[in-house]
């Protein structure tokens, strides 16, 4: 199969509950991170669009998930950002019970989440890479903001980030600058690695 074409690239659907995920044999590349990561901007940098995926002024405010369509070939799945400080209680567990409910339906074809080079993951950063490991899908890391940490930086947050999410050795962890660009083929090419071997298989 021809890889897909990234400018035929369309808003499906937000979905709230489990009627609204699409469940046909499309692949599902999901994608998630903090409230403040940058996973919008990373999204928008991968397709070379300016505003595609929404940057929300107020990080945390919308529980569902946002389905886009590639050149009708695959899903690009946008999870709702987790770790926002402001959100209520019965907030947190609308996401948990959607999360609970999307990775129970096995629909998963890559998981990408997305972390800041700059710190250490946070609590929320190792349940999300529980729900990934727990999934038995392959997985990568983002870790964005590249652009913001010395080259003698690299290496040692780096390894914080496997250890912290203990990530198994098959987990590529990628570093990533939405703002230069960098790390962007290489991304591509594991997705469309998984796309187009989901389509022959």
């Amino acid at each position: 199969m021809n890889k897909p074409n990234l400018h035929n690239a369309e808003f499906l659907r937000s979905a709230v509950k489990e009627s609204d995920f699409p469940q046909d044999p499309l692949p599902q590349i999901v994608f998630a991170g903090k409230s403040n990561v940058g996973k919008s901007s990373v999204i928008n940098k991968l397709l070379n669009r300016k505003n595609f995926a929404r940057v929300s002024a107020q990080p945390g405010k919308t529980i569902h998930i946002n389905y886009f369509t590639i050149d009708k070939k695959m899903y690009l799945v946008d999870l709702p950002g987790y770790g926002y400080a402001r959100v209520s209680k019965a907030e947190q567990q609308r996401w948990g019970a959607l999360m609970e409910t999307y990775f129970a339906m096995d629909l998963l074809t890559l998981g990408i989440q997305i972390v800041d080079i700059r710190h250490k993951p946070t609590r929320d950063d190792m349940t999300m890479a529980e729900w990934f490991r727990a999934s038995g899908k392959p997985w990568v890391i983002i870790a964005n903001k590249l652009d913001k940490i010395k080259k003698s930086q690299l290496e040692g947050n780096i390894a914080e980030i496997r250890q912290t999410l203990l990530l198994p050795e098959e987990v590529p962890v990628i570093p990533f600058s939405a703002e230069k660009g960098f790390g962007r083929e290489e991304v591509l090419d594991l997705i469309f690695a998984h796309v187009c071997g989901k389509e022959e298989a």
